[in-house]
């Protein structure tokens, strides 16, 4: 039986891949209860708690695509709500990829959020945001920190957090 696909599958699959890789990398993670708050998770950095909004990307002509506000359409129509203020960064998973971004949020832009991979078709250089300075974690055979699985090589990456 084939799992549905929906919006909330997607979510949650991206929140399951990014918990593992913050866990990976030696960080406690804490899932807030309810589903009013503005973050999916809590981080234990190095610099205290953070809050984490996950966010799914998709790869789009050479860049991962994703959200920086969220959308709902309760009373009177869509509306866009920014996270600024409410988060300190997204964490963006790309299951094409299977690679995961942290973008801190005095980064993100105001709607869409682009994470280039690629060199840009029309070779434009400027006001272009590079994936590889955010990326933080490879959801692939060998965990985060270790060669191929048998041992630790070397330290876990230490994140931004």
């Amino acid at each position: 039986m084939e799992a549905k696909r929906d919006t909330k599958s997607v979510g949650d699959a991206s929140e399951a891949a990014l918990i593992a890789l913050f866990v990976q990398a030696g960080y406690l993670v804490s899932i807030p209860f309810g589903e009013n708050h503005r973050y999916d998770l809590i981080v234990d950095g190095d610099e205290g708690l953070k809050r984490i909004q996950v966010k799914t990307g998709r790869l789009r002509h050479g860049s991962i695509v994703y959200n920086c506000c969220s959308s709902h359409a309760h009373h009177g129509g869509p509306t866009m709500r920014r996270y600024v203020g409410e988060i300190d960064s997204f964490a963006v998973f790309c299951p094409e990829l299977a690679t995961a971004y942290l973008v801190p949020i005095d980064e993100a832009p105001r709607g869409k959020g682009y994470l280039r991979i690629d060199p840009a078709v029309n070779c434009q250089r400027k006001r272009v945001r590079w994936a590889e300075p955010y990326k933080f974690g490879f959801l692939g055979a060998a965990p985060v920190g270790l060669s191929d699985g048998s041992g630790v090589q070397g330290e876990a990456p230490k994140l931004p957090l």
